[in-house]
């Protein structure tokens, strides 16, 4: 089978809006789920399998263990895309402050901690997570109404990746946090990246040889 387009990385003003836009967004748990896939990475499926138990809220990490896909027009809970696809990923501050302030929440709601740990952070309506299909949806009207070109669901993923190799993470560093079975996998995907970021790498021997002697 052909490979789906990797995708694209966002623009700055487009991050801008769409982070106010999942602020705004009138349910939590929609608003969230996309964050989580812009922030950390997660696929569509990982964001929206996670309990509050993935979430470790002191340490700041969030775990991925399991994912939620569309199977027969309903949602099914299966394994993670592969085994390296089970991962822990930092959680950046400003949505992590999000998740804290969540929980404490539905604490304040009278949910015995015991059951908030195995509850889902994005519930749906039938006792398992959001419809698989609901990201997308809703991704798509935030573009149409902030007047931006049409953005999938994945390209948020791809946007983290982007930005953690144009902020000089090593590659494997970047394919652990994306979760992909090995660095080659990252390297096909961020090539055209890569080489744009490695063109500025530029080492000139005449500056070495004109610097007074014992300069570092």
């Amino acid at each position: 089978p052909s490979r789906p387009p990797v995708g694209r990385a966002l623009e700055p003003h487009e991050v801008e809006a769409l982070l106010r836009a999942f602020d705004a967004w009138p349910t939590w748990e929609v608003g969230m789920a996309l964050r989580l896939c812009l922030a950390l990475g997660l696929r569509a499926g990982e964001a929206l399998a996670l309990r509050w138990e993935d979430v470790d809220l002191e340490a700041g990490v969030l775990h991925v263990r399991r994912a939620w896909t569309a199977m027969g027009g309903r949602g099914v809970l299966t394994e993670p895309k592969t085994p390296s696809s089970r991962r822990s990923i930092p959680i950046p501050h400003a949505t992590l402050a999000r998740l804290r302030a969540r929980y404490q929440e539905l604490l304040e709601l009278g949910i015995p901690p015991e059951e908030l740990r195995l509850a889902w952070v994005f519930p749906g309506r039938t006792g398992g997570p959001l419809n698989p299909h609901t990201l997308g949806h809703a991704l798509r009207k935030m573009t149409t109404r902030l007047g931006l070109p049409p953005i999938r669901v994945h390209d948020l993923r791809h946007t983290y990746g982007s930005l953690l190799l144009a902020n000089g993470a090593p590659l494997e560093l970047v394919a652990e946090r994306m979760g992909h079975a090995n660095p080659s996998i990252t390297l096909g995907i961020y090539r055209h990246l890569l080489a744009h970021e490695r063109a500025a790498w530029v080492v000139d021997p005449e500056e070495l040889t004109s610097r007074p002697r014992g300069q570092a």
